[in-house]
């Protein structure tokens, strides 16, 4: 009865996170008694509350691929500092030669963006992003570039505490 009592503690701690596959890529090797082919999975993960973070997983098996890529995605989980469901300024950020570009929006606009950016902003708990992707549309780095873009994100305090002043001292 004791084992049954902390197999059920377990279960709600594996479903703290969202798990989002952004891309699936199947690759066909040529051997001597046909094609081999293996995968590649995208994934991001989130917490809803502002973690997020994004996985990328190779395996001869999907299931396989997409369990490691979840894998990896919940080891590498950055904070987006959130505010009433959306980022709290404009900031770009690029990685190799995809560029993206993502704003605060009021309520009620919803999450205007494209897959890759849409799937880590739904992970994260954004209800109000506009993002434009610029750029390669290759989706590993436009997730990249995504996370690259959230790292830049800065909340007051953060800012207040850097300069070495209040909340008060900063909005005056």
């Amino acid at each position: 009865m004791e084992h049954q009592k902390n197999f059920d503690k377990e279960q709600p701690k594996e479903k703290e996170f969202v798990e989002k596959l952004v891309k699936l890529n199947r690759t066909a090797k040529v051997v001597k008694g046909g094609r081999r082919f293996s995968f590649a999975a995208l994934t991001v993960v989130g917490d809803k509350k502002g973690r997020v973070g994004f996985g990328f997983g190779k395996a001869n098996d999907v299931t396989e691929a997409i369990r490691k890529s979840v894998d990896r995605a919940k080891r590498n989980l950055i904070t987006i500092p959130l505010k009433n469901g959306t980022i709290p300024h404009e900031v770009q950020a690029q990685y190799k030669g995809s560029s993206v570009l993502l704003m605060p929006a009021c309520s009620g606009t919803g999450i205007i963006a494209g897959g890759s950016v849409r799937a880590i902003m739904e992970a994260a708990g954004a209800t109000d992003v506009m993002s434009k992707s610029l750029g390669s549309n290759t989706a590993v780095n436009v997730v990249r570039a995504t996370f690259e873009a959230c790292k830049g994100l800065m909340d007051a305090r953060t800012i207040a505490k850097n300069r070495g002043k209040t909340l008060n001292d900063l909005w005056g």
